[in-house]
């Protein structure tokens, strides 16, 4: 197969949540463990760092990934959902994993693959810590794909384990209540590994204090250990407590490095995005018209972005605006702006939710607009519609942001 039939197959023969939603849902670590003693536990090869979280756990790991870099490191990373090509998934010191090397590891273990009925998300991982040894990475950041304690990444003994924050989003999944996601997240624990905590939040936080405390893990609230403020090249206010995340992740991780100074966590923060390629985190498409596009999707994170628009100047805001089918729209529709002109459309994904039925919700809470067939006419349309003074804003999804990159 070719690079681009290979990566058709992964995503249309086998079970993928970002498309299919809770049918692709594991609940336990069988396969991947499987997996891994086939790959003969390439995980075991490389100094890792695990990162969980509702929010800013991508940010994060990209900032982490970034100082390793500017210390000298040969530095892998694990992150989910792409944007634009799957290979954004897999990186080494920015460096995307090559097209032939996934079309030889789906075809040596093909045979494996489809006998064992592994989901896309576990051949992934499998995929991503095979690459991880074969080069032979200092260190490996790897970013969980949803919850934590049955996330595919979970087989893992890293150097620190990192829990950013905690949000009721997944709760088909993880439960409905913070405590409950909050225990779902912390199976990233391990028995006397440090733990890093991004946020103090009072429904969680005890969750983690009992959890490590059980585990004998050192714990550490990034807030507390972190004084110091730092800039970043990641632009927009929310990204406050995952520097700080960053920061602390490193201090701690520095007192068996010993080699990491202050000038490779200024420098790795200041370049985040040149180092390791980060799209989709408060980007700037372009200018006049200006337009700003962000990957932020469920509550906590819309309430971040959003927060941060409004310290945006402009005449009108154009919003391109689409989200998938298991969104719960009436936890989130109150937060967004009603003076903006909606240009509603659905992601080209079996879960997009259809343009028509966002529209009419929308209408409910006061924002109005018109409908799109695609992502692009809605796109084209608002760059038509919107005079340089005017800002556009492409979010809502992670997928819609995908598109018009």
């Amino acid at each position: 197969m070719t690079y681009t039939e290979t990566i058709q197959w992964m995503f249309t023969q086998l079970p993928m949540y970002q498309r299919q939603g809770k049918t692709a849902f594991k609940k336990d670590l069988t396969n991947i463990c499987a997996f891994s003693e086939h790959l003969n536990r390439p995980e075991t090869k490389f100094k890792s760092i695990h990162v969980a979280g509702t929010n800013g756990k991508g940010s994060t790991s990209h900032m982490i990934a970034s100082i390793l870099q500017e210390a000298g490191f040969k530095v892998g990373l694990y992150t989910s959902p792409h944007l634009k090509d799957f290979r954004e998934r897999i990186k080494i010191n920015g460096q995307e994993v090559t097209e032939d090397y996934v079309v030889n590891f789906i075809r040596n273990n093909q045979s494996f693959l489809e006998s064992q009925k592994l989901s896309f998300f576990e051949m992934t991982v499998g995929l991503a810590f095979d690459y991880f040894a074969h080069e032979q990475v200092d260190f490996a950041i790897i970013e969980v794909g949803l919850g934590g304690r049955l996330d595919s990444t979970n087989i893992l003994q890293p150097e620190i384990a990192v829990i950013t924050n905690i949000g009721l989003d997944h709760t088909q999944f993880l439960g409905t209540t913070l405590p409950e996601i909050a225990a779902e997240k912390g199976g990233i624990i391990k028995h006397k590994i440090p733990t890093i905590i991004g946020e103090y939040q009072e429904e969680s936080f005890p969750v983690f204090e009992q959890l490590a405390f059980d585990l004998e893990s050192p714990l550490y609230l990034a807030e507390i250990l972190i004084e110091d403020s730092y800039e970043c090249d990641l632009k927009g206010s929310y990204q406050y407590h995952n520097i700080k995340t960053a920061v602390a992740t490193i201090d701690v991780l520095n007192d068996h490095v010993k080699t990491i100074t202050n000038d490779h966590i200024k420098k790795g923060l200041l370049n985040v995005v040149k180092n390791t390629q980060l799209l989709g985190r408060w980007q700037e498409v372009q200018t006049l018209p200006r337009v700003l596009c962000d990957t932020g999707h469920n509550k906590e994170g819309l309430d971040y972005v959003l927060t941060q628009l409004k310290t945006e100047t402009y005449e009108t805001l154009h919003f391109v605006f689409g989200v998938v089918n298991d969104k719960d729209l009436s936890s989130i529709l109150d937060l967004f702006p009603k003076n903006a002109v909606y240009y509603f459309c659905k992601p080209d994904i079996p879960r997009g939710l259809d343009a028509a039925i966002l529209k009419n919700t929308c209408e409910g809470y006061g924002l109005h607009g018109e409908l799109y067939p695609s992502v692009n006419e809605a796109y084209k349309t608002a760059l038509q519609c919107a005079k340089n003074s005017d800002l556009i804003f492409v979010g809502g999804s992670t997928f819609i942001v995908a598109e018009i990159l």
